[in-house]
């Protein structure tokens, strides 16, 4: 990672995420604070996208405060988990996870998409700390995050990798070829999450390019398939640490969601995958969100 914008401001020394949120009650209420956090910086900044933002908000949380290894005050730590946030548009849900943790300040979510901020609409590696992976197109990030997890079988590191994609890409040919890729390598260090929220830029997906039998699919690729509600704490944690204990292939989590999960008029709603809540709006979103 080259160094970020002079405006960056570094994390205070000895971070520890985890620490504060021990309790199954103290997760469940920052679930709250970062979709607080999403609504209004994309509602600040005019644009964004929030549905697939809030529809992965339990998974990101339980991945940060639950599973990864990783030190807000020293982001390049070679012993880190690698996070890859392959559907790149929900960046939000990234920002405000990692300022919750101490990678940067909370206050610089207000900066989303501004010019010159390190907080771009998609996440870039260089300018952000804590980002593994620019992104941009859709169907990436699983190519990528079998490149991390083959050069950690290389250096014999004990780092995993997980990928988060969104049910949409999966209508791109390079997932799959990823998806055929991994298994032919054995990289049980890998762990695909698929968020199931069954919405796209321009519709529902099965009206689009229908998916199901989604689970059958990954199986037949030769992945170890795990299908949870993605709003549940526990049933992420549970399957996640499933996922740990599959040997000699991958495994993949379909996290079936809510698109714009906790916001009544964003729910399973085709208008907010790409639109900012008006000022009217986001006071109704905060209400709901106390």
């Amino acid at each position: 990672m080259t160094n970020p914008p002079s405006h960056f401001h570094p994390p205070a020394p000895g971070t520890t995420p985890g620490a504060v949120f021990k309790s199954d009650e103290d997760l469940k209420a920052v679930t709250k604070r970062l979709r607080r956090d999403i609504v209004t910086m994309i509602a600040k900044a005019g644009s964004g996208h929030p549905g697939g933002s809030l529809s992965a908000v339990e998974i990101a949380a339980t991945l940060y405060w639950r599973i990864l290894r990783h030190k807000p005050s020293d982001p390049l730590w070679p012993d880190r988990d690698r996070f890859i946030m392959s559907k790149g548009h929900a960046a939000p849900v990234l920002y405000a996870v990692l300022a919750e943790c101490g990678y940067f300040p909370r206050e610089e979510l207000g900066t989303l998409r501004r010019l010159d901020s390190h907080l771009q609409g998609h996440a870039d590696r260089n300018a952000t700390h804590g980002v593994e992976m620019s992104s941009g197109s859709l169907g990436q990030g699983l190519s990528f995050a079998v490149g991390c997890a083959l050069a950690a079988r290389l250096d014999k590191a004990t780092w995993r990798v997980y990928a988060l994609l969104s049910d949409g890409e999966c209508d791109e040919g390079q997932t799959w070829e990823a998806a055929m890729s991994a298994p032919k390598f054995r990289l049980d260090n890998l762990t695909a999450i698929v968020d199931k929220n069954r919405i796209q830029l321009s519709g529902f997906t099965k009206d689009i390019m229908d998916l199901d039998p989604l689970n059958e699919k990954w199986a037949a690729f030769g992945w170890e398939v795990i299908d949870i509600d993605g709003h549940d704490l526990d049933q992420v944690l549970t399957a996640i640490k499933k996922a740990q204990q599959v040997k000699g292939k991958p495994a993949v989590i379909i996290a079936h969601t809510v698109k714009g999960k906790g916001v009544s008029f964003m729910e399973n709603n085709v208008d907010f995958h790409g639109k900012a809540p008006n000022a009217e709006q986001l006071e109704k979103a905060l209400k709901e969100l106390a």
